[in-house]
């Protein structure tokens, strides 16, 4: 993810190690924080793949130390645009990635923007359809369970259950986590429309594309 970042920073121009530790920090923060002592081993990385280069036009002295300032390299930005367009990677953490995919997203075409959001979408929506599903079941087993309880004790001996105020509570947080992923749904489903409606003011086939069933999205 943080090569990711790095790169997609410095898509914007050349930066030091200071300006791209500040940029990620706010992007990431309040309480998750890069350090140097894990950036800088990255940009060397990065630097040693050919992905970002020193630019010496710009780095200079500071003190008794040389400020580098680095630049993304042709190689640097194939490598962006694969990470920008892979979606099959980080899925657990792909919410988060998504938000900086979204940061960058001037510097793809809107084709490119498109099958991301909609790729997001379903993800949103796979969030959403999973727990509903597993909350109906855990409601519904919970039902057979208590009916087995009552009607045959001895057939529900041994069966896993949970008490109907732990049922609660487990219910209330997959509600939340629902709500929260359905937010972040009409949230996509929003960026969506704006796509589409720049790419009509643009004379852009890509709406017209979109309205004819390019677009798979399952409606929940």
């Amino acid at each position: 993810m943080y090569e990711f970042i790095v790169l997609a920073q410095l898509m914007h121009g050349p930066a030091h190690g200071y300006l791209i530790a500040k940029i990620i920090n706010d992007m990431i923060g309040p309480y998750a924080r890069i350090s140097y002592g894990r950036l800088y081993p990255l940009l060397a990385k990065l630097e040693q793949n050919g992905l970002i280069a020193v630019d010496e036009t710009q780095s200079a002295g500071q003190g008794d130390r040389q400020l580098r300032i680095y630049k993304i390299t042709d190689a640097g930005r194939l490598r962006f645009r694969i990470l920008m367009n892979d979606t099959g990677s980080n899925p657990g953490d792909y919410q988060r990635l998504f938000l900086y995919k979204v940061a960058a997203f001037s510097f793809i075409t809107p084709a490119e923007r498109l099958r991301i959001i909609d790729h997001y979408i379903n993800y949103c929506q796979s969030h959403v359809f999973f727990q509903q599903n597993e909350a109906e079941d855990m409601v519904s087993h919970q039902g057979v369970v208590e009916g087995l309880v009552q009607d045959a004790p001895q057939l529900a001996h041994g069966i896993p259950r949970v008490n109907a105020s732990s049922l609660s509570y487990i219910l209330k947080t997959m509600e939340h986590s629902i709500s929260q992923w359905q937010a972040e749904l009409d949230w996509a489903r929003g960026l969506r429309e704006q796509e589409l409606t720049l790419a009509q003011k643009m004379g852009n086939g890509l709406a017209a594309a979109a309205a004819t069933g390019d677009h798979r999205e399952k409606n929940p």
